[in-house]
């Protein structure tokens, strides 16, 4: 690493006592029912296959615009994700009801494409009309210990998206500890990330519950020491209700309630969702439906 670089250092004993006491918090009756459809309303709703075409897309929006056709007070999700090329037809199936789109780019999911073409990337999707852009860090230049070009990078890609949002994803279990990951944090939000994101969804693991909280935490010292307001998105391991839950917790004993809204947290998940309603709707009959019931993307 860089002589340079000075690492906060980070608790970890600490971080795992905070997670394991929140992680006893038991949500029940109406705060359930509440929990559930706002962790839906935080949904970005993803897919990124080799093998998406326009009606996949037009399939996951059509469900993002209305997760359950049986209850219509289940809210939209906070926005579809797609690749690049699938944008237009990601802003045609969702236009009119308020789902945003969000593309991958900068060489979604290592990186690791020239700048230029990364920053081409970026506009090419905001041009056909995403509003959130997700970009992943040069791991390659964070380990090496060139935070420079890091945030060199996050600026010229925050000035390429224009007036869409800048999601900045560290794919955190590659940064191999709690003190790289506060300190990345902290360098993209430095750099004007609008949200920082755990991971691609790619790696083996993502936002696990203290991965999750020291990414919080930085967002918090963060929005103290400059007053700039910065969201969070869990991606990589948010695979049930309960996780879901559970995020929501973790951000509001941490953050405030403030952050309980789409505008500052988004949870990257899409087979979440079934769930979701499958939890929903057993608070609502008194008992578990059956997954088919919903469908699958």
């Amino acid at each position: 690493m860089s002589p340079t670089r000075t690492l906060p250092h980070v608790d970890r004993v600490g971080i795992q006592e905070r997670v394991d006491a929140l992680a006893k918090r038991s949500i029940k009756g109406e705060a359930k029912r509440e929990g559930l459809l706002l962790a839906i309303s935080m949904l970005d709703l993803t897919t990124l296959e080799g093998a998406d075409t326009p009606g996949k897309v037009r399939q996951l929006a059509a469900k993002a615009v209305t997760p359950s056709p049986a209850y219509p007070e289940v809210p939209s999700c906070a926005a579809v994700c797609v690749y690049p090329t699938m944008v237009r037809a990601a802003c045609d199936a969702v236009a009119g009801s308020g789902v945003h789109v969000a593309s991958v780019a900068t060489g979604f999911p290592a990186g690791q494409t020239p700048l230029a073409t990364r920053l081409e990337e970026v506009r090419l999707a905001v041009a056909d009309g995403a509003d959130e852009i997700d970009m992943v860090i040069s791991r390659d230049a964070y380990l090496s210990g060139d935070d420079a070009r890091v945030a060199d990078e996050i600026e010229q890609i925050k000035d390429a998206c224009g007036d869409a949002y800048l999601k900045v994803i560290l794919e955190t279990v590659e940064l191999g500890s709690y003190d790289h990951i506060r300190h990345a944090s902290m360098l993209a939000m430095d750099a004007g990330a609008d949200f920082i994101k755990t991971s691609t969804g790619k790696a083996a693991e993502g936002a696990t519950p203290g991965v999750i909280l020291v990414m919080l935490e930085a967002i918090r010292d963060y929005t103290q020491r400059t007053g700039r307001v910065v969201g969070m998105k869990p991606a990589g391991g948010v695979s049930d209700s309960k996780a879901a839950l559970s995020v929501l917790v973790l951000v509001k004993e941490t953050l405030g309630d403030r952050w309980l809204s789409p505008d500052l947290l988004r949870i990257g998940a899409s087979s979440v969702l079934n769930d979701l309603l499958l939890q929903y709707q057993k608070t609502e009959t008194g008992r578990y439906g059956r997954a088919e019931d919903f469908s699958r993307e």
